[in-house]
């Protein structure tokens, strides 16, 4: 299973060794969540307003888009949008200072996708089992490909009552993909060509993409295996922050309230170790490039 790398790292913009740079990013690609237990996420007096579940639509989160300002799933009004906005850019500065400083070997190539807000309790929520965040899953997206690169999260929790952010950790990705691969059938001819031109994908989806989602649903499908799997179950503390790769670690998130989070994208090229890529290891078994 994946471990817990607890890290001392207290400010979003600080320096690092290169052999802290180092230890971290072997232990990310390898698998591994870091943990910075005291890095923080401070809210402002007037940003509390935003700790209620009310500030939301039906959507289950608060998403911002940094490279447009755009601003989805909130229900607040005109001037409080303009506060969320900027409370939103400012996690989604922050995330990106974090990651250019810790893995300055990715500074060039990574992309910054959407910063989400969190603000609904996840136990007990209603959704459908493809949607249900609490079995055991690798991320992939099935209107977003992401062809050759990699899904890389940054994650704060920001409960105000101390309440952590309870995961459970599932067991290592080749483990999960020897149980899963054998049973996945490849991509039908012609699929990916009609899935983007009917607008049911944004781009063409790989034969990566294609294998990972459905070793998501197949990973989630499977009470059995949800129900006896090994696994780790872990609680980030209130005020903590932690990065992990999710289209690598099997999680599931347990319970929790009040969670940022910030999406990057990596291609496989640009990684320390690219053989550590699920995309590497999915070659490997099945003997073929899934392009």
């Amino acid at each position: 299973m994946s471990a817990i790398v607890n890290l001392p790292i207290t400010d979003w913009q600080q320096p690092f060794s290169a052999e802290l740079q180092d230890q971290a990013i072997r232990a990310l690609e390898h698998g591994d969540v870091l943990v910075f237990p005291n890095l923080s996420f401070a809210m402002s007096e007037s940003e509390s307003q935003f700790l209620s579940p009310s500030i939301i639509g039906k959507s289950k989160n608060v998403s911002f888009d940094i490279n447009n300002g755009k601003l989805q799933g909130s229900s607040v009004d005109e001037n409080a949008t303009v506060l969320l906005q900027q409370m939103m850019h400012r996690y989604a500065v922050f995330s990106k200072g974090l990651m250019d400083h810790l893995f300055p070997q990715y500074q060039q190539d990574l992309i910054q996708s959407r910063t989400s807000y969190r603000p609904l309790e996840i136990a007990g929520r209603t959704t459908s089992w493809r949607k249900d965040d609490t079995r055991l899953h690798v991320d992939s997206f099935p209107a977003t490909p992401v062809q050759d690169k990699r899904i890389l999260r940054v994650f704060t929790n920001v409960n105000p009552t101390g309440k952590p952010r309870s995961w459970r950790l599932g067991e290592p990705f080749e483990k999960v993909a020897q149980r899963f691969l054998p049973n996945i059938s490849g991509p039908a001819w012609g699929a990916r060509g009609f899935l983007n031109a009917v607008g049911l994908t944004k781009s063409l989806r790989s034969a990566y993409d294609h294998y990972m989602l459905r070793m998501h649903d197949s990973m989630k499908a499977d009470l059995e295996y949800q129900a006896t799997v090994d696994h780790l179950a872990y609680e980030f503390p209130a005020g903590s922050t932690w990065i992990v790769y999710t289209d690598h670690v099997s999680h599931a998130a347990m319970a929790g309230q009040y969670v940022f989070e910030q999406t990057f994208y990596l291609p496989v090229a640009a990684m320390h170790d690219e053989q550590q890529a699920p995309q590497r290891i999915l070659e490997r078994m099945t003997q073929k490039a899934l392009l």
